[in-house]
């Protein structure tokens, strides 16, 4: 819903959230993501978890909570508690502010104690967050702490240790240093939040003593999107390309009418600045493995000879695709989607006209599509969005340009050959597939909460979960890498079984995707010809698929009946389970990938 992107109107939210909810559960078309999360909380939290709740059900997710009583965050979290343990947390959000904090340095103290002060703030968060690590194995999201709404000693305040402001700064930097040493543990940071807000009206004392909020009510709606935004990139919600408009975009004028050399880009006046600045924004995302696409009605050669320009900040190269012609935009995003193999919804369309975004709108649904209106607030509204919220950062993120251009570079070259199996045999591609190893710990969860269209149950793994699967003797989990002569894809592939039966000669498949970069490059097969060979030095002498059918993975609805499973079961709805008898003569199915393998 537009009323739950940014900028929305935090006055409304809170009036209408009743109405808001009952709107965004009526979407029959919507299949929501059910994830149960405990609220912990210093301070008061029901409004927030009742903001939060609509947030998350408008990208796809529907929460359960738990919800600690008023400032009971640290006894619920460190000592045994049933209805928590019963409750099994997806993940916890520990809500906490500066007013939890009752021993400040005084003036009097010496540099020894005020560290003292320090450790023991920081100790029991750190004991807090490693009991519900121990007990509950899920994702952290901890608030760091706002700055004090009074100093002291003024300025001094900041650089004197015996000064508010400066324990605050001490202690979020210890917060921090503890989040880049833990896996699926992230900081809120609600000191960004209140200085963007404004502190003055964030820390209005009249809230926190009415009511034991320490955020004022207005700001509820900016905190509660804050963290609903961490919690939809955990479970791979993010958006992946910005398919860009140009004129008037990425730069000011047309280019097509003014001529390359009379657009606003480069330094040679304040609007021209402001552009340039944008366009150096939009280049810093292709460091988080965001995809950047063109869209533009357009000659081709005008739009390129904008990007040619010396001062032009993205260059042609910077792009994977460049749609510049005078078809509908619609038309170009859904084209440029289907030669990504990714869905519509992953992509955020930015468009200075305001036509052109309401026909985006209207005809791909799941767009992002920001409503920016002048050049000076087109990165604040970008940025504020939460569209690439970073929870983890891959080396296949980081390079998921340069392997998206790769793909463009086989696509040409399959034109070249009349039988696909000469096409892929001329790939020269090696495929490296094992048992789940610590290094591709991270990006086996990120897949698992990313794939969506070639994922045959869309079950979700954190890091403790898929480091727990690969320890345990009562699975077997597989892991794929796939690279040619073009380069690496990284990790595409994923598949964990667990061992069942009264004989323990069964093995269920819980997961098994593949990311849509390598359709038809029969990954698929070579994953299935190590599985049954490790599923036969495990004794297994069955094994059991089962297809959930989703309203994203339509395309895997026969994977099984592929591979040369019989379907067994089928449901009303659709789920099948499947069935694979080995046999001694199983004969490999993939001719065309050289496999690397563990032994």
């Amino acid at each position: 819903m537009k009323e739950f992107e940014y900028p929305f109107d935090a006055e409304d939210i809170i009036k209408r959230k009743k109405y808001y909810k009952k709107e965004l559960l009526s979407n029959s078309n919507q299949v929501f993501l059910e994830k149960k999360i405990a609220i912990l909380g210093g301070v008061t939290t029901n409004n927030i978890k009742l903001i939060l709740e609509l947030f998350l059900l408008n990208y796809g997710i529907k929460p359960s909570f738990y919800e600690s009583e008023y400032n009971q965050y640290y006894e619920d979290g460190m000592f045994p508690n049933d209805e928590l343990e019963r409750f099994a947390p997806d993940l916890i959000y520990i809500c906490t502010s500066i007013r939890n904090i009752v021993d400040f340095p005084t003036l009097i103290d010496d540099a020894a104690v005020v560290n003292e002060k320090l450790s023991a703030v920081y100790n029991r968060f750190t004991a807090l967050w490693t009991n519900l690590t121990e007990v509950y194995k899920c994702p952290i999201i901890q608030n760091n702490f706002e700055y004090p709404y009074f100093r002291l000693m003024g300025n001094k305040d900041a650089s004197d240790i015996h000064g508010r402001v400066n324990f605050i700064t001490r202690l979020n930097l210890n917060f921090y240093e503890y989040a880049q040493t833990h896996e699926n543990f992230y900081i809120c940071d609600i000191n960004y939040l209140s200085a963007s807000f404004g502190l003055d009206k964030w820390s209005d004392p009249y809230y926190w003593h009415m009511y034991k909020y320490a955020a004022a009510v207005p700001a509820i709606p900016y905190l509660s999107y804050n963290v609903a935004n961490i919690i939809k990139s955990v479970y791979g919600k993010n958006k992946k390309v910005l398919n860009l408009d140009m004129d008037n975009t990425l730069w000011g004028g047309i280019v097509g009418d003014d001529g390359a050399d009379n657009i606003e880009i480069g330094q040679e006046t304040p609007l021209a600045q402001t552009y340039s600045e944008f366009q150096e924004y939009i280049r810093l995302h292709k460091q988080l493995g965001v995809i950047l696409t063109v869209n533009s009605k357009n000659e081709e050669e005008n739009a390129l000879s904008g990007l040619r320009r010396p001062d032009s900040v993205l260059k042609e190269d910077d792009f994977v695709t460049i749609k510049a012609n005078w078809n509908p935009k619609s038309q170009n995003l859904t084209e440029t989607a289907d030669e990504l193999n990714l869905l519509s919804e992953s992509f955020v369309f930015v468009d200075d006209n305001p036509a052109e975004r309401a026909i985006i709108t209207a005809q791909i649904p799941g767009v992002a599509v920001p409503e920016i209106d002048s050049v000076e607030h087109y990165i604040q509204i970008l940025d504020k969005s939460g569209f690439f919220e970073v929870t983890a950062l891959s080396g296949d993120d980081l390079k998921r340009t340069e392997m998206y251009k790769e793909n463009a570079k086989r696509s040409q070259l399959q034109a070249a050959f009349a039988n696909y199996e000469d096409y892929l045999k001329s790939l020269e591609m090696k495929g490296e597939i094992q048992g789940f190893i610590p290094a591709y710990m991270s990006r086996i969860a990120q897949l698992t909460n990313k794939s969506n269209q070639f994922n045959l149950t869309t079950k979700r793994y954190n890091q403790s979960d898929i480091e727990t699967v690969a320890c345990d003797p009562e699975y077997i989990t597989l892991y794929g890498k796939l690279s040619d002569k073009f380069g690496d894809n990284g990790v595409v592939s994923i598949v964990i079984g667990k061992i069942g039966g009264e004989a323990k000669d069964e093995l269920h498949m819980e997961l098994w995707l593949m990311s849509c970069r390598v359709l038809k490059r029969d990954m698929e097969y070579a994953m299935m010809d190590e599985l049954v060979r490790k599923a036969r030095n495990a004794g297994i002498r069955q094994i059991l698929g089962y297809y959930y059918p989703t309203a994203k993975n339509g395309m895997v609805k026969d994977f099984y009946k592929l591979q040369g499973f019989e379907k067994i079961k089928e449901d009303d709805e659709g789920n099948t389970v499947w069935k694979y008898d080995i046999i001694e003569n199983y004969e490999n199915k993939n001719r065309v990938i050289e496999i690397v393998r563990d032994k």
